[in-house]
């Protein structure tokens, strides 16, 4: 009997555990639960964290995310609106605010994300293909982009390298504009869009080649605005050394002649004074200037065919012996 007892005991204790086990469950701070009933919602959502009940076997506890939830969209290849065609990656946060709605229209986070996803890839491609890239790319109309001081004060087309073109959109009122147009048809859903971001903007493939052709040819036009200021420059500083070089030279070769003139002045004054003392001083100085005149002018195997009245064949006569005058 005490073993018929005993097993009796246990089954009833075991029954009363598992009924206990199905009526009974706690709710998480970080869940919300939806109870179904042969799969149909009943009741209000359960938001408070702590022990509730439910109708054993028939109901069901259904558990969804409380905390904000991330929604990180795939690349997507999308025209600008000036043809430039850009790869747009974004991101955003997001939450179950009507639990009901949300299990009714969506039941699961994975098919969230898939609607997330039609939804917000919708939109963002709807608004980019509304503006220029300009727009989606800048955030502030008011930023002051660094320049180079040589090429903003450049008086050529190339001093206009550097400067932004004014928008009147901007980055963040496109991203406003999709969270707003998207966050009224996800609530039909029981979502609460919290924000959206635009992480990253990128060429297409195809592009990039020409946008770096164009960077480059951008740069060569300033390398060679560049070296043709600087080989005006180069010009400049040769023409004037040329100049400088040439007045010099001017001007010692002037001061050159003037004191050599004067010195040959000063020399003959000084001959003249000494050969004019006397007649014989002026004879020999006659003589000198005559001898120095023949050497100039007689080589050693020159032929000189000379009158009797001239005056070297008159020196000659004086100078020779008369045994070899003939």
């Amino acid at each position: 009997m005490k073993s018929i007892f005993s097993s009796i005991f246990g089954f009833v204790v075991l029954a009363i555990a598992i009924i206990l086990s199905s009526t009974c469950y706690t709710v998480n701070q970080t869940e919300q639960v939806i109870i179904t009933q042969f799969g149909k919602p009943v009741g209000s959502p359960i938001t408070e964290p702590g022990l509730h009940f439910k109708t054993p076997f028939i109901q069901t506890v259904n558990r969804l995310e409380k905390r904000f939830l991330e929604w990180d969209g795939a690349p997507v290849g999308i025209p600008t609106k000036d043809k430039t065609y850009i790869y747009v990656d974004a991101f955003g946060r997001w939450r179950i605010s009507d639990p009901g709605l949300y299990f009714v229209r969506i039941r699961d986070e994975r098919s969230a994300q898939s609607r997330l996803e039609d939804i917000l890839g919708s939109e963002i491609r709807n608004s980019i293909a509304k503006h220029e890239l300009i727009e989606i790319v800048r955030t502030n109309k008011d930023r002051k982009p660094q320049r180079d001081e040589i090429i903003a004060s450049g008086q050529s087309d190339m001093g206009n390298l550097g400067n932004l073109p004014a928008i009147s959109f901007g980055r963040q009122k496109i991203e406003a504009e999709v969270k707003e147009a998207a966050a009224g048809k996800l609530r039909e859903f029981g979502i609460e869009l919290l924000d959206l971001r635009l992480k990253r903007l990128n060429y297409n493939p195809e592009v990039l080649d020409r946008i770096y052709q164009r960077m480059i040819s951008e740069r060569q036009q300033i390398a060679q605005r560049f070296r043709s200021e600087g080989e005006g420059e180069a010009a400049k500083i040769a023409g004037k050394k040329e100049r400088d070089l040439n007045e010099i030279q001017s001007t010692a070769y002037r001061q050159v002649q003037q004191i050599r003139g004067e010195s040959d002045a000063k020399a003959s004054e000084i001959y003249a004074r000494a050969y004019t003392q006397n007649p014989q001083a002026a004879e020999f100085y006659q003589f000198l200037k005559s001898m120095e005149t023949y050497r100039k002018i007689l080589a050693k195997d020159s032929t000189l065919v000379l009158s009797t009245n001239s005056d070297l064949f008159g020196l000659l006569t004086k100078v020779l012996p008369k045994g070899k005058r003939d």
